[in-house]
């Protein structure tokens, strides 16, 4: 793992949800990793918390890197505005850059495509293919039934028992998500040599 954390993947969604808090939290995450100096990993669009995240950040004088498919660029209203935009070829090549790119990961709410990133990212430090950490931000008990998930399949032994979830985090607020990463870099030795994954999946 990097002692330094530069660049942060949040994975959200493209929708804002019902709850106004929701976006409320993308806008703060933005402002927060602006002032600090760190860049943003996003899926490059301009709707829903992606839009709401990305825009704070550039409000604020962030940098940020967009990364989207080329079939979803007009779906996700591509934000064109950012630093660096990447388009990419397949939904595989852009979870691939996303991961590339990042120090760190974070989970908003989000639906299925948010969900599925997210998961992957976790399966991946299961079989130690990263150290990096994971936050999840839990406004109102959003990821409450996920993480209710992870403990029923642990009871029916399709988690060990003694597994954790490697660098899993959960926080409540977007306020709390780079002091938590910085405290996770922290604490955690640097192995000697981290993995990368293949070039294909």
């Amino acid at each position: 793992m990097k002692k330094h954390i530069k660049r942060i993947c949040v994975y959200c969604g493209s929708g804002e949800g019902v709850n106004p808090r929701y976006a409320r939290a993308a806008d703060e995450l933005g402002s927060a990793f602006a002032a600090e100096e760190i860049g943003l990993v996003y899926g490059g669009g301009n709707i829903g918390l992606m839009g709401v995240l990305a825009n704070s950040m550039l409000r604020n004088g962030g940098h940020v890197t967009g990364i989207i498919p080329e079939f979803m660029s007009e779906w996700e209203v591509t934000l064109h505005e950012v630093q660096d935009l990447i388009l990419t070829q397949s939904m595989h090549e852009r979870k691939q850059l996303m991961f590339e790119h990042s120090d760190a990961f974070v989970a908003l709410p989000g639906g299925l495509g948010t969900l599925e990133e997210l998961v992957e990212q976790l399966t991946w430090a299961q079989l130690r293919q990263h150290s990096k950490p994971v936050v999840l931000v839990d406004i109102d008990g959003f990821w409450q039934p996920f993480l209710d998930l992870l403990d029923h399949m642990r009871a029916h032994d399709f988690i060990r028992k003694d597994w954790e979830v490697t660098g899993l985090k959960v926080v409540q607020e977007a306020p709390d998500v780079v002091p938590t990463l910085r405290s996770l870099v922290a604490d955690r030795a640097a192995p000697e040599a981290e993995r990368v994954f293949p070039s294909k999946f």
